[in-house]
């Protein structure tokens, strides 16, 4: 685990040493839980971004997309329930003055009850080696059985709390945390307040004079965007059930406990699309979705066993069904998609707060009702993150060097083609800006040609260039230049002609969404 926090260390100082992510306001010594995108993490965001989209809406004939403003009426957030019931449990320890999520306190002392069994398990792997049976030895085990016991009541009792009639039972919470005997991380003490709640909007005002300004908040999620709008985009588009409304913007949360760099922020960005369907179909449709979705992420070829859905135990009000897809992370699996089915909840609350009838007439069956909903929710900033920390490597090489490369899927990568000249002499830099005055309407390319060649390249490994190409006295002669592979850093002779087939096929978006279909 330590190792692993080290690596995570190292992502986050590679991402701000190479123009990735900087913390905002950085030269006032930043602002905590916030963060700006540098020219490589702009373009990396974007493809991203670039790559859903296009799944979403070029893929399915059924889905189109909006951008709703990031200010809404108040009554919005009071028909979605954020007004009420978007609050997080806090609990202080009082020597430290640290404030803390009553919740992931418990979830991590079940966190290390797991990890506890996992070492058991490990160092019986060692001792008895090809001989091992694992699930002999966590049934016989009475290590293994004890500490899955406490882990097993620990987590009944956090799931009676979690769903106690009329919300969560605060007090319940807190006497888990003194029973488990949960201490402070920075004081040590287990001097606990009471557990409350707190609302993660932001308000602000809407109005010139203040004593006539309104209170507004931003938007928490951008997916009352999307219901507000379900009747826009279904009248003006004659939309037939089922089809889906996709929208990429900001959203603002203010999260107490915002930590593990941009995996939870107070300012992030969403990639959401809301599928509205017959009653009763809703739950066959969520399969599927959940089918798509995995595919999407395992299609950028990061590994299966890397990804894994987790089904809530605690369903909020809206849904009847909810799972998350997991990646892999340095700190754990951890959530970067969310599949809900809504029912109808949101259609149905936003007509009764706005007065406004908001259904759906089947000329099939010459019926009106309230579609259901299924959402994909996606966090920009976690898949980003995920990206980074899966294809961080720092590589032993032959020769004893050591290089650090982004092995990046090549349709995501910021820059798809570096372009050398090999000395700044002999009309070789003319030659290679020719080469990307011919290229770069295809895919964003760069020129180089400060220091040796092979520092050239590992300034392009740890941004993640796919592709570096030089040019030397030979080119000058037979318009062949050496083509540079960064994964097997392998180089082969090519003409300047044919590079172009060569690597858009590689690095563009549609080479990631035909094997989608």
């Amino acid at each position: 685990m330590a190792q692993q926090e080290d690596v995570f260390k190292k992502i986050v100082s590679h991402c701000k040493e190479y123009g990735f992510v900087f913390p905002s306001s950085d030269i006032y010594d930043g602002l905590g839980a916030v963060y700006d995108y540098g020219q490589n993490g702009v373009e990396l965001k974007n493809n991203i971004k670039q790559y859903w989209w296009q799944s979403m809406v070029l893929l399915h004939e059924n889905i189109v997309g909006i951008d709703a403003a990031i200010f809404m009426h108040p009554t919005t957030w009071k028909a979605s329930g954020h007004v009420d019931a978007f609050n997080d449990p806090l609990i202080d320890n009082r020597d430290s003055k640290k404030r803390y999520r009553a919740d992931v306190l418990i979830e991590e002392q079940i966190a290390k009850y797991d990890d506890k069994i996992e070492k058991e398990v490990e160092k019986a792997r060692k001792r008895f080696g090809d001989s091992f049976d694992e699930a002999k030895y966590r049934e016989t085990s009475e290590r293994v059985r004890e500490t899955q016991e406490k882990r097993d009541a620990l987590h009944e009792r956090y799931q009676q709390v979690m769903n106690a009639p009329g919300g969560i039972d605060l007090e319940g919470m807190k006497q888990i945390i003194l029973d488990e005997e949960i201490v402070c991380p920075i004081s040590g003490t287990r001097n606990w307040t009471d557990v409350r709640q707190f609302n993660l909007m932001f308000k602000t005002e809407v109005g010139a004079a203040a004593e006539g300004a309104s209170t507004i908040y931003l938007r928490p999620e951008t997916a009352q965007g999307i219901f507000v709008n379900y009747l826009n985009v279904q009248k003006t588009g004659r939309m037939k059930l089922p089809f889906g409304i996709a929208q990429i913007g900001k959203a603002f949360r203010n999260e107490i406990v915002a930590r593990q760099f941009i995996f939870r922020m107070r300012e992030f960005e969403q990639m959401e699309m809301q599928f509205f369907v017959k009653p009763g179909t809703e739950l066959e449709w969520f399969s599927k979705w959940k089918e798509t979705r995995m595919k999407w992420h395992q299609n950028l070829g990061f590994g299966a066993e890397n990804y894994r859905f987790h089904d809530h135990d605690k369903l909020a009000h809206y849904a009847n069904a909810a799972t998350d897809i997991e990646f892999r992370m340095p700190f754990g699996f951890k959530e970067v998609e969310g599949i809900h089915s809504r029912t109808n909840f949101d259609l149905s609350s936003h007509a009764k707060y706005s007065g406004k009838k908001i259904e759906y007439f089947d000329p099939e069956t010459n019926e009106s009702y309230t579609p259901f909903v299924i959402e994909t929710s996606i966090g920009v900033d976690r898949m980003f993150l995920s990206i980074m920390c899966h294809s961080f490597e720092e590589q032993k090489l032959d020769n004893g060097e050591t290089r650090t490369v982004l092995h990046l899927p090549a349709a995501l990568a910021p820059v798809k083609l570096a372009v050398f000249p090999l000395t700044k002499k002999d009309g070789m830099p003319e030659k290679a800006q020719e080469i990307i005055n011919e290229l770069r309407f295809h895919f964003n390319c760069k020129y180089e040609e400060k220091d040796q060649i092979g520092k050239r390249y590992r300034r392009m490994d740890a941004i993640g260039c796919p592709y570096c190409v030089t040019v030397d006295q030979q080119t000058m002669q037979d318009d062949t230049v050496t083509l540079r592979d960064r994964d097997t850093m392998e180089q082969r002779r090519v003409k300047i002609s044919e590079l172009r087939g060569i690597i858009e096929d590689q690095v563009s978006i549609t080479s990631l969404l035909k094997r989608l279909l």
